[in-house]
C-alpha cells in the first residue's frame, strides 16, 4: 500500500492502528506550528536560544517549528543566535512507564548557563518526565526554560504539570506516528493514531 510516496511496511495497518483518535498532520506547518514559532520567539527572541530536541519522537515537530522560528530570525531587526541540540528521555517498555527516566546524549549541559532553553518534547503524558528534566537543567542555571510540545495527553495519572506551548490534546490513549512509536514502530506514519490493543501485542518487545 502507497499513500503520498510513502511504502507501508505493516501489513495490517487497519486492524493494528483502528482510526480510534486521527488527526491530520498536514496542516501543522502553515498555521498552527507558525503561531507557536511567533509566540516562542515573543518570549525568548531577547536572548541565546538553545533548541533541545527530545528524541527520537520529537524529532518532526522539532525540524517543523525550527523552520519557523528560523525564519522569523531572519526577518527580524535583530538576529538572535541559536544553537541546536539532542537528548533521548528514556521511561517507556511497550507502553508502560517505567517509573525510572534516563538521559542519554547531549552536549556538556553546562553550556545551558545563562542562555535560553527551548525543550522540544513529542508528548507530555504524565508529566513526570519533563519535571525530572526540568529538576536536572536547573542546576546549570539556564537564563529560561520553556518546553514546546505538540501533545499533551488527558490522563488522571497526571502530575499537573503543562508545558509552556502545546499544540494538541489527546485522549488517555498510546499514540503513534508523526515520528511518535510503539517500540520504534510506526514513526514513519504522516498522521497521529492509536494504536489497538492487537496492535500493542503484535509488536511488543
Amino acid at each position: 500500500m502507497r499513500k503520498r510516496g510513502m511504502t507501508w511496511t505493516f501489513s495490517a495497518f487497519q486492524s493494528t492502528m483502528p482510526l480510534t483518535w486521527r488527526g491530520s498532520t498536514s496542516h501543522m506547518d502553515s498555521s498552527w506550528t507558525e503561531r507557536l514559532a511567533k509566540e516562542i520567539m515573543k518570549e525568548m527572541g531577547g536572548h541565546h536560544i538553545v533548541a533541545l530536541c527530545v528524541l527520537k519522537g520529537g524529532y518532526k515537530f522539532f525540524a517543523d517549528l525550527l523552520d519557523y522560528i528560523k525564519a522569523l530570525n531572519r526577518n527580524s531587526d535583530r538576529s538572535i543566535p541559536m544553537t541546536v541540540d539532542f537528548i533521548r528521555l528514556k521511561s517507556y517498555y511497550n507502553d508502560q512507564s517505567t517509573g525510572e527516566i534516563k538521559v542519554i546524549g547531549g552536549d556538556d549541559l553546562a553550556t545551558l548557563t545563562g542562555k535560553n532553553v527551548l525543550i522540544v518534547e513529542d508528548i507530555i503524558d504524565t508529566g513526570k518526565t519533563m519535571k525530572t528534566l526540568l529538576q536536572l537543567l536547573k542546576q546549570y542555571n539556564p537564563k529560561m526554560v520553556k518546553v514546546a510540545s505538540l501533545l499533551v495527553k488527558r490522563t488522571p495519572r497526571s502530575v499537573g504539570y503543562r508545558p509552556d506551548y502545546v499544540g494538541f490534546e489527546v485522549p488517555d490513549k498510546f499514540v503513534v506516528g508523526y515520528a511518535l512509536d510503539y517500540n520504534e514502530y510506526f514513526r514513519d506514519l504522516n498522521h497521529i493514531c492509536v494504536i489497538s490493543e492487537s496492535g500493542k501485542e503484535k509488536y511488543k518487545a
